[in-house]
């Protein structure tokens, strides 16, 4: 099956994912919004993978710990 970018049928991106990221940094969320144009729903590629652990837990080291943000080597 070929999919078109930003092809994700559960959670449309700019439906649902921008409104909820939007609503939240309104709010004063802590929040980061890391998108992967050319992948589905899930993350599939092994290097994006690795971008979205690293992302998460730097998120957390910062936001938990107490840590600097560190952005990951790979974006």
């Amino acid at each position: 099956m070929i999919r078109a970018l930003d092809d994700d049928y559960r959670v449309p991106i700019f439906g649902q994912a921008l409104s909820l990221h939007t609503d939240l940094q309104r709010l004063g969320a802590p929040v980061r919004f890391l998108h992967f144009p050319d992948e589905g729903h899930g993350i599939g590629a092994p290097n994006h993978i690795r971008i979205m652990y690293e992302t998460v837990l730097n998120f957390l080291d910062h936001h938990v710990l107490g840590q600097q943000w560190q952005r990951p080597a790979k974006l």
